[in-house]
């Protein structure tokens, strides 16, 4: 780290004078002027790359255009984003760019943010490289395709922030560039399939790209069958976090709160049932804190037991501790997340309540990961040959079905489902922030294990999106417990390292594989990188959620009346041999490169 001072210095733009930090780049004092200078490879704090030559700026008394994402400031530097030098040297990198891109803008996920067709349309750029006879050389495709994600070449703009992102984020270093000259690509080495490569489908590549290079795979059109198939009782759920997003699509500021409206929408898609996975994020609580407290028991009566317990409900964190620490799966909780757990429900028990034959219900849940995607297909998630989630939708990808069938988001009054799988407490909907599924889990905790009914609920020692790694040291039923949570893939060897060195004894350990946890998934809307610069994109979404909790008359998942008799009808005792069929399983390690 360099100890040079950081002073203030006056720069002057476009013949505006601003004063900045002398550590600022060139991008930012501009930001600080109004100046708007074009980026593509940029991504502050993951990718300065000068790969993509469009931030070039004319200094004064330098020869040659310089990058302004990397050239750092000095006291009375003056430069010019203006000049027909720039202009030209802009425009024609843009033309070039554009000559290797594959323009299929009306199907492209990334049409209304991409950050390519903004600069394309901004300074009105001719294809005439792409679509110029002699000129022509646009490189081959290359695409990797599994059930969670796709990666197509002919979109990429070779920028480098996937790249950056897997490393700095995910921490994984799964994608790289391939080849050289005109036949780069970006992919695993030699394009090895993603599903084996070590990739975690936490899908920070995918919100790191300014095109549609990098995206999910795409299950609209299957969901539309399923729903307008009459031998089939659809029913649909959406996780906690997707409440907090969806609206950005549509124009809402983020941290909007948009739920009664997307239970409208569903409405309007023409699915059969409503339901909520915050429910079965309740009923996760339910079983997880049952298991957490029988083995922190048996600790304290000095039997043999493996501590810390891991929580999650993140399947990118398994696949990291199936693929990266597979000597700790026996630490890992043995509850499905709440998508599983809740989707099992639908079939094994509601189904009787409402009369529908198991067989025909298909269990349609919105998510705002790319990795559930995955979880749902896996060999483990299903019951007696009936899979627990039949598909999987992102956040982004509902709201372009809405879109496609030009529902009018904005306008639509909001509903309330009726089922009594849409009922929740504030502890099932705080799941969806990092630290949210500690917190709720030891309200239950605290409270059985002092048989006390705590109405102070907040554990804010957990809360946050600004610490990479949270510990809190806490009293429970008169022992203290050591707790951390962590969140960001690329932080979990860390906490690996602490809990290996032992100088705190944790007990539970709440692992997200996404920074601030689900509410900024891969699958939840893209905020371009010119926008998320100066927002804190994770805070606004977490305080949605947290404002759903406070505002919720219960906000302890043991509280829950449609909980409390699904366990009187059906389930009986957490952890009991019908909750340990449907909603429990075990996870194995993982090979990289294996085939």
């Amino acid at each position: 780290m360099s100890n040079e001072k950081i002073t203030k210095v006056n720069v002057t733009i476009n013949g505006k004078t601003v004063e900045v930090p002398s550590n600022y780049t060139i991008l930012e004092a501009a930001k600080v002027a109004g100046v708007d200078i074009p980026r593509l490879c940029f991504l502050k704090g993951i990718n300065a790359n000068s790969a993509c030559r469009l931030c070039v700026v004319e200094i004064e008394k330098m020869r040659g255009l310089k990058n302004s994402c990397t050239v750092t400031v000095a006291d009375g530097m003056v430069v010019r984003t203006n000049t027909e030098k720039v202009k030209k040297a802009v425009k024609r990198n843009l033309e070039l760019l554009a000559g290797n891109h594959k323009f299929e803008c009306w199907k492209c996920p990334r049409e209304h943010n991409c950050e390519f067709l903004r600069l394309l349309r901004k300074f009105n750029i001719p294809n005439v490289i792409g679509e110029h006879p002699e000129t022509f050389s646009r490189k081959d495709t290359i695409t990797n395709i599994t059930d969670a994600m796709v990666i197509d070449s002919s979109k990429c703009v070779l920028c480098g922030r996937c790249i950056s992102a897997c490393e700095k984020l995910a921490g994984t270093g799964v994608l790289n560039f391939n080849f050289r000259g005109s036949h780069t690509y970006v992919a695993p080495a030699l394009n090895h399939n993603l599903d084996d490569a070590g990739c975690i489908y936490c899908g920070k590549c995918i919100q790191a790209c300014p095109v549609g290079a990098i995206r999910e795979k795409d299950d609209i059109d299957q969901a539309k069958e399923l729903v307008e198939n009459e031998d089939f009782y659809t029913v649909v759920c959406i996780a906690p976090a997707v409440r907090a997003a969806l609206g950005e699509e549509f124009g809402y500021k983020i941290g909007t709160n948009v739920e009664g409206k997307i239970y409208a929408a569903l409405d309007k898609l023409g699915f059969d049932d409503i339901t909520d996975v915050n429910f079965g994020a309740d009923v996760t609580i339910m079983e997880e804190a049952t298991e957490f407290m029988q083995r922190f028991t048996k600790y304290l009566n000095g039997e043999k037991v493996v501590l810390p317990m891991f929580t999650s409900c993140s399947p990118g964190w398994i696949r990291y501790i199936e693929t990266y620490y597979p000597q700790y799966l026996e630490n890992l909780s043995s509850c499905k997340s709440p998508q599983q757990m809740h989707g099992a429900l639908v079939k094994h028990y509601y189904a009787d309540k409402i009369g529908v034959d198991k067989n025909k219900i298909k269990v349609i849940s919105v998510m705002p990961c790319i990795a559930k995607k995955y979880e749902a297909k896996r060999e483990e998630m299903e019951v007696d040959g009936i899979r627990d989630v039949d598909l999987v939708l992102t956040t982004r990808e509902l709201a372009r079905w809405i879109k496609r069938e030009e529902i009018p988001f904005t306008e639509l009054n909001d509903l309330k489902p009726t089922s009594p799988l849409a009922k929740y407490t504030g502890a099932g909907a705080i799941f969806g922030a990092t630290g949210g599924v500690m917190e709720a889990a030891l309200r239950t905790v605290r409270d059985t294990l002092e048989k006390q009914d705590y109405k102070d609920v907040d554990i804010k020692a957990v809360r946050g999106v600004d610490k990479d790694i949270k510990e809190a040291k806490l009293n429970v039923a008169g022992h203290e417990v050591y707790v951390a949570v962590v969140h960001g893939a690329a932080n979990f060897p860390e906490m690996f390292r602490r809990i290996e060195e032992g100088k705190k004894q944790y007990a539970f350990v709440e692992f997200m594989g996404c920074t601030g946890g689900c509410i900024n998934g891969g699958g939840q809307p893209i905020v371009p990188s010119y926008i998320a610069d100066d927002v804190n994109v994770k805070d606004l979404r977490a305080k949605v959620l947290y404002n759903v909790d406070k505002k919720c008359e219960l906000r302890k998942s043991h509280e829950n009346p449609a909980v409390k008799e699904v366990y009187k009808e059906f389930l009986k005792e957490p952890c009991g041999k019908l909750s340990h069929k449907l909603l429990h399983t075990h996870y194995h390690q993982k090979d990289k490169y294996s085939k």
